[in-house]
């Protein structure tokens, strides 16, 4: 079984150390507090297999006094308690009002060490993570504020469209193939997503916006395929509405001519 392990970089860099979370609690002093979190801007944040992710955490603090600054700030898978994402300890805090400040801190999350993270397969530490910060009053003030905000890491998708023939006489029958793959944390690869259900879209030349034609069910290897009947120019694509712990993904649409 695999330890967790801890990550030091040289040349200056932050020390990374990859646990679980603690156990929660709730305690301080004063009457500073957390009014709001807001998560990389209110969306998701989809971790592929290579790329590293850097994503805000926004703290709005209020003290009668004025904010001084965040001294700890960790996110955590909610059900498992299992992390891969670090703050260095860097922060910046804009001062809205004499009592009220938003602090900024940076997560940053390289799936080189994803694998390493942790003892259970980390492909489940998808899913809803949670925010837990310390903050801090010019008076000296400070608060623990454990869940202060929920949001979904995701496992990146991968989905082309493929069309054959690329020009069809009108009326004549074109076949439209794909390939739904997801990342896969342990070996750092793309696998195929079998038995999910994916929407097969068409737009018409000149047309605004895509329409769903049919929905197709992944089949070995997360491989899709149908046939259509031509009766237009125009293009299509596929569309997976993504899950809890999957993202959402619209491949590039492929144009489809008339002979």
């Amino acid at each position: 079984m695999r330890g967790r392990t801890a990550w030091a970089a040289a040349g200056g860099a932050a020390a990374l150390v990859l646990t679980t979370a603690t156990g929660a609690h709730a305690e301080g002093r004063g009457d500073i507090r957390v009014v709001k979190t807001v998560v990389n801007n209110g969306g998701n944040v989809i971790v592929g297999t290579s790329k590293t992710i850097r994503y805000p955490v926004d703290i709005t603090v209020k003290d009668d006094s004025g904010v001084k600054k965040l001294t700890h700030v960790s996110t955590f898978n909610k059900t498992n308690a299992y992390t891969f994402a670090t703050w260095d300890g860097d922060s910046s805090c804009t001062k809205k009002s004499a009592t009220t400040s938003v602090c900024r801190a940076t997560m940053t999350i390289d799936p080189a060490w994803i694998a390493d993270s942790d003892d259970i397969d980390s492909n489940r530490v998808a899913g809803v993570w949670r925010v837990d910060a310390t903050v801090q009053a010019n008076d000296g003030d400070y608060w623990i504020s454990d869940d202060i905000a929920d949001y979904k890491v995701k496992r990146a998708v991968q989905l082309p469209t493929v069309i054959a023939p690329e020009k069809v006489a009108k009326g004549a029958t074109a076949t439209v193939t794909g390939k739904l793959s997801r990342a896969d944390w342990e070996d750092l690869k793309y696998h195929g997503f079998t038995g999910q259900q994916v929407k097969l879209q068409f737009r018409k030349k000149g047309a605004a916006h895509y329409g769903t034609v049919r929905t197709v069910v992944t089949g070995d290897a997360g491989k899709l395929s149908t046939k259509v009947t031509v009766t237009a120019a125009g293009s299509w694509r596929w569309y997976f509405p993504g899950t809890t712990t999957t993202s959402r993904k619209v491949s590039a649409g492929e144009p489809l001519g008339l002979k």
